[in-house]
């Protein structure tokens, strides 16, 4: 006989907190952390980058899909992704909890360790944040970042001539999602679990911005939606190789027939519109080498008549650019 799983509403909030606080990364920039009123960071640029993202239950995630443990790594993540896109280094995380009396508390202890295995490889801290009660779990992360004395990389730098790339995957995170939903979980265990917990290359962000990146922000509502973001930030065209996402559509080509024939009207819409994957999308000057880790998807041109926006080998895409909170 299975025990019943001890629950939120059966613990103490501080004897919950006892349990969270040190499953929690540290870092040596945290000079005072969880359990004051509030944390204190050094912060030796004298910047700092800061953004939040929140994740609301069967909005973006599903717990009959994810565990705690997931929820926690791409909540980091999501938001990790923010800091290191503007070439910042994540320093610290605030994270709010809110969620049912009847969550089990080993799901809270997985998200805790979820948020740790994601922060710990870029060296940030979870350094506060608060919990509450409520109908269901909703995530709220506030993180801070070091720019460690670079200059912030901004959506809006991209100039004619430069090369866009891209540090990451296409559609993996949607194809998983896709499959999720379908009940076809079997069909490609890691797709599944690049929607479920996403691990993009994450250290791209400040190596990018170290190698002269112009331009640069993470694919988190798919790429042609944030590509026009760089192209209306910047006043210019970004034009993308459909050749270059040939090997984003082979690897999903399987999934895409698993779920509709061919799959091929679906496999590019998760190559093109699908988000979550978070790689890094950077322009760089033509004649500077790509960094590591980057490979080409096109170049950068001058706006014309029809003004800045994204291309896909010089015409405008037919299909939905990506996520849209209020309309997905």
């Amino acid at each position: 006989m299975s025990e019943t799983p001890l629950l939120v509403r059966d613990v103490p909030e501080e004897a919950l907190l006892a349990r969270i606080f040190p499953l929690l990364p540290t870092a040596p920039s945290t000079l005072v952390g969880p359990g004051d009123d509030c944390a204190v960071i050094a912060a030796p640029d004298g910047r700092y980058v800061v953004s939040t993202d929140v994740l609301v239950e069967d909005r973006h995630f599903r717990r009959r899909w994810s565990t705690g443990y997931d929820v926690g790594r791409r909540a980091a993540v999501q938001n990790l992704a923010d800091v290191v896109s503007m070439g910042a280094r994540p320093a610290a995380l605030v994270v709010s909890l809110v969620m049912p009396g009847d969550l089990p508390v080993d799901w809270v202890t997985g998200f805790a360790r979820g948020l740790a295995d994601a922060c710990t490889p870029l060296g940030a801290a979870v350094v506060g944040g608060d919990l509450s009660g409520g109908d269901q779990v909703v995530v709220a992360v506030t993180v801070h970042g070091d720019l460690e004395g670079r200059e912030p990389v901004l959506r809006g730098g991209a100039r004619a001539g430069d090369v866009v790339a891209l540090a990451g995957t296409l559609g993996r995170s949607a194809a998983g999602l896709a499959l999720l939903d379908a009940g076809r979980a079997d069909v490609d265990d890691a797709l599944v679990a690049a929607y479920l917990r996403p691990d993009p290359p994450l250290a791209a962000g400040p190596v990018a911005a170290d190698a002269g990146a112009t331009a640069m922000m993470d694919v988190s509502d798919g790429l042609l939606r944030d590509a026009g973001r760089v192209a209306r930030a910047s006043g210019v065209v970004v034009d993308l190789d459909p050749a270059a996402l040939d090997a984003d559509r082979a690897r999903l080509r399987d999934a895409g027939a698993a779920l509709a024939g061919d799959g091929t009207e679906l496999v590019d819409g998760w190559v093109l519109s699908g988000g979550e994957d978070h790689g890094v999308l950077a322009t760089f000057p033509a004649a500077a080498p790509l960094p590591a880790g980057f490979r080409p998807l096109g170049t950068v041109r001058p706006a014309g008549d029809d003004g800045p926006g994204v291309r896909l080998d010089g015409a405008v895409p037919r299909r939905s650019s990506g996520w849209d909170h209020f309309r997905a």
